[in-house]
């Protein structure tokens, strides 16, 4: 199953790698299983007589080599019911006599025969279907939740016939089915038990890449899927064993890292497998955050970043391979770092090239410098951007010429603020706002220029690259259109910003015309696309002839797919592409590579929900204390706000009002005291996230001078 499609960092070369992170070529005759979507093509189902169509007969050999093929193994017939194991857990329950249930599990757990002969559906049926595992799902999970309610002796006694089974295990479509049983069993949540895990994560990662694939679609599909909650606990389960082996609580508990260094890939090729799983469920089995591994948020991941740059996907181990597993917060690390190292190369390389030529050195040509006024902001800007193309990749600094103000990052902060609320004002024309999605979209109208939007997307670009959010309602398709491809393409030719859209993406910019096409009773011809531009209704073809060609039962799903098609991607496809280009023009990074359109959205967007509480708890103080009367008015205040004088009160200290990605945590926000005259405002330090207040006496006279000053708060200057 393919999980990615990835660009080499390097060459640009496009690769396709499986689930377990394995190289195909493009020339790869498993290149074949894909279809031009990117979707895995059923694989034909495994025989059960595979193993004989490919025998030899034995009548061509000589007399020497004429011995008796061994003849395959026979699955034993065991036709116990879910009641009748229930019924014998209860009495063992009730009487104490557990020797029946521990027959039960000594034979099951014997072998991979006995395993796969007790949890068949049907005792006579093969597991050969990709649809159906032919296990029966509600049985295994009878005798796991069973299993760790019985005695000791008998939960030993299942993990030696484990370790018979493993010591006795071959590869075949049978051992298939009985390695996703024995994934399941609950026992491995101990770390007692860890060793053997490993070495099932490791024979899983063995099997063939057509067993793989199977895998994939016995947890997806209905007849063999697990519910929500077993199939988080089996992600979880793979990911408390990496955070435990990369972080160890006891290290003496666990062989040294040098001799088990396979057990991390073992174990994250097999949750990829899962990830490959949830990801083609309609709708997923559990959020993708769910793959989140949060104690990878607290180990130096740049080293990690750095062999996936250097070595791709190959046979080299790196977190950075299956992104799925790195959080938000981490990648929001690893792009802050990578820009970082871009920002230090660019100002190097203007430094050496001034004193190549042997030129003065301007401190200030180290810097993105942006020197507008606040009363045409929106055309410096453009004007500034557009000028110091060369220099986007440099620290921003910005200026508001008639202020005094020294950008620390609060007034870069303000400057995105206050650009953003011009650009996207209806006004401007360059974006549609859809009240009945609440979001923005691109205006449809056609041009000879489409550079303001290559500067908009610039703009963006440039606020992930400073770490800045910014208050954009972009649908979530934009940001799937945004990474397609994820890099920019060294072609210019290549078309950028176009991706197969569904129903439910023009659902989220449009739901008002999803509704009407979806209607029984609408009747469409084919060039009835409709589109307002500059107040007149033009129409248009979705493809040659349209026009005579009604809208049928047989032809309607073209119709819908060609509609969308035309709606979000060919009507805005010069201004997207302009759009993206920009972007793609500061944020040029691989770390994008590892980036869901969700994530890259969180990044751009922040979080838009406020939790002061949260805020409350991890607050600095400076000259007061969390005790202080002062303190507590503040907080009465603050949190009896409504949401909108929240938001003014984050952009009052911080100079904007999103929560950046890893939460109110990540502020470092700071309540400093004043010593002046209660008749003072309270006044803010965005650069640092500070708040000055002085010693207010009630909650009263707190909330009258705080509303006037978060309501008031534009413009900069020095005490």
């Amino acid at each position: 199953p393919i999980s990615k499609v990835w660009v080499g960092p390097k060459s640009g070369c496009g690769f396709l790698y499986g689930a377990c992170g394995k190289r195909f070529f493009p020339n790869h005759p498993f290149r074949q299983n894909i279809h031009k979507e990117g979707r895995v093509r059923e694989l034909p189902p495994i025989c059960p007589d595979v193993r004989q169509k490919q025998r030899i007969s034995i009548d061509t050999l000589p007399i020497e080599a004429k011995a008796p093929f061994p003849s395959d193994p026979v699955i034993p017939l065991r036709t116990k019911t879910i009641k009748e194991f229930q019924e014998d857990v209860e009495r063992a329950t009730a009487s104490g006599d557990w020797r029946t249930v521990q027959d039960f599990y000594l034979t099951t757990f014997d072998s991979f025969l006995e395993l796969n002969a007790a949890f068949k559906k049907e005792a006579n049926a093969a597991f050969s279907t990709i649809e159906d595992s032919g296990v029966n799902t509600k049985f295994v999970s009878t005798v796991y939740d069973a299993l760790i309610h019985t005695p000791p002796d008998i939960q030993k006694s299942v993990l030696k016939g484990i370790i018979n089974m493993k010591l006795a295990f071959s590869y075949g479509h049978d051992v298939t089915a009985a390695s996703a049983v024995s994934l399941q069993n609950p026992q491995y949540s101990s770390m007692n038990t860890y060793v053997i895990y490993a070495h099932l994560l490791r024979q899983i990662t063995a099997l063939a890449e057509a067993d793989h694939h199977f895998l994939v679609h016995w947890f997806k599909n209905p007849p063999c899927r697990l519910s929500p909650r077993r199939f988080k606990a089996l992600v979880e389960r793979l990911l408390n064993f990496i955070s435990t082996r990369l972080l160890p609580a006891r290290p003496e508990e666990l062989p040294p890292m040098a001799k088990c260094s396979w057990w991390i890939p073992s174990a994250t090729k097999v949750l990829a497998l899962l990830n490959a799983a949830n990801s083609i469920s309609t709708p997923p089995i559990i959020p993708f955050t769910d793959f989140y591994n949060l104690t990878l948020d607290h180990i130096d991941i740049m080293e990690d970043y750095q062999t996936w740059q250097t070595h791709g996907n190959s046979n080299r181990f790196s977190f950075c391979q299956y992104p799925f597993i790195l959080s938000t917060v981490t990648k929001k690390a690893i792009i802050q770092r990578d820009s970082e190292q871009q920002m230090i190369s660019m100002a190097r390389q203007s430094l050496v090239d001034k004193v190549s030529r042997r030129q003065r050195v301007d401190m200030s040509l180290l810097f993105l410098n942006i020197k507008v006024r606040r009363q045409q902001l929106l055309s410096d800007s453009l004007d500034e951007l557009s000028r110091k193309r060369a220099d986007l990749k440099k620290k921003l600094k910005v200026t508001f010429v008639g202020e005094a103000g020294l950008d620390m990052g609060g007034l870069t902060k303000e400057w995105f603020l206050l650009l953003v609320r011009q650009i996207f004002h209806t006004d401007f024309g360059m974006f549609t706002y859809l009240k009945d999605s609440n979001c923005h979209w691109f205006s449809s109208w056609k041009c000879d220029n489409f550079s303001e939007f290559r500067l908009v997307g610039a703009l963006m670009g440039l606020a992930v690259y400073n770490s800045i959010t910014l208050d954009i309602h972009f649908p979530p398709c934009c940001y799937k259109k945004l990474l397609s491809p994820p890099v920019l393409p060294c072609d210019q030719n290549m078309p950028v910003g176009v991706t197969t859209l569904t129903l439910d993406d023009l659902q989220q910019v449009m739901p008002v015309r999803t509704k009407g096409l979806l209607s029984e009773n609408a009747h469409f011809y084919f060039s009835q696309v409709f589109q307002e531009e500059l107040g007149i209704i033009k129409s248009y073809n979705l493809r040659p002839g349209g026009d005579k060609i009604p809208v049928t039962n047989q032809n309607r799903k073209e119709y819908v797919q060609l509609y969308i098609d035309f709606l979000l991607n060919k009507s805005i496809y010069k201004q997207f592409a302009a759009f993206y280009c920009g972007f793609h023009s500061v944020c040029a990074s691989n770390a994008l590579l590892l980036l869901r359109p969700e994530e890259v959205e969180i990044l751009v967007c922040g979080s838009p929900e406020l939790d002061m509480n949260a805020l409350q708890k991890v607050t600095q103080y400076e000259g007061y204390s969390k005790v202080d009367p002062t303190i507590r008015c503040f907080w009465d205040v603050v949190l009896a706000f409504p949401l909108e004088l929240q938001k003014k009160l984050l952009h009052f200290a911080t100079g904007s009002d999103r929560v950046p990605v890893g939460g109110m945590t990540d502020l470092n926000f700071k309540i400093a005291k004043i010593d002046v005259s209660n008749d003072w405002l309270p006044v803010s330090h965005t650069c640092f996230n500070q708040i000055c207040l002085p010693p207010y006496k009630s909650k009263k006279e707190m909330k009258q001078k705080l509303t006037i000053a978060i309501s008031n708060a534009e413009g900069f200057g020095l005490e």
